[in-house]
């Protein structure tokens, strides 16, 4: 089913633009959550005359992302974690661990914002990127030290 987008969704697209998803996805949780509207002649007039304001969401979401961005790019966490007497850690951190690490210092992020690959299993310092928006991903540093 063609449905164009009400607001911004990560996974489908930008506000304003026509997607086709699953006929169930749009019945069950677009429409009824008004996050679309099923892409008639008609909606696609309405859309053409809203098709300035969306602009404008557009650019003041990516000037929010973008300012989120330079608070981010800095930032260093360090998380402490017991580890053997190889230097080795007896779990590993996870992306909770670095979201309670920045929330401690008055940051914060989603868990599908912080782009972790694997899990990290030794010490040391890593570069992680955060996905603020869309091709916006600032990388934070986070170290992993012995707990004490």
């Amino acid at each position: 089913m063609k449905v164009i987008l009400k607001e911004t969704i990560e996974s489908l697209g930008i506000i304003g633009s026509e997607v086709t998803v699953a006929d169930g996805y749009a019945r069950n949780y677009l429409l009824p959550q008004n996050k679309a509207v099923i892409a008639t002649p008609q909606n696609r007039k309405l859309l053409e005359q809203e098709r300035a304001k969306f602009e404008i969401q557009i650019a003041k979401e990516r000037k929010i992302a973008e300012e989120m961005a330079e608070m981010l790019e800095g930032v260093s966490c360090t998380i402490a974690a017991k580890v053997s007497e190889e230097d080795r850690l007896y779990g590993s951190v996870t992306v909770r661990d670095i979201i309670e690490a920045l929330a401690r210092q008055d940051i914060k992020v989603e868990k599908r914002m912080v782009l972790l690959k694997e899990t990290i299993k030794t010490l040391g310092s890593f570069k992680v990127p955060i996905r603020v928006y869309k091709e916006v991903e600032p990388e934070i540093t986070v170290e992993i030290v012995p707990e004490t």
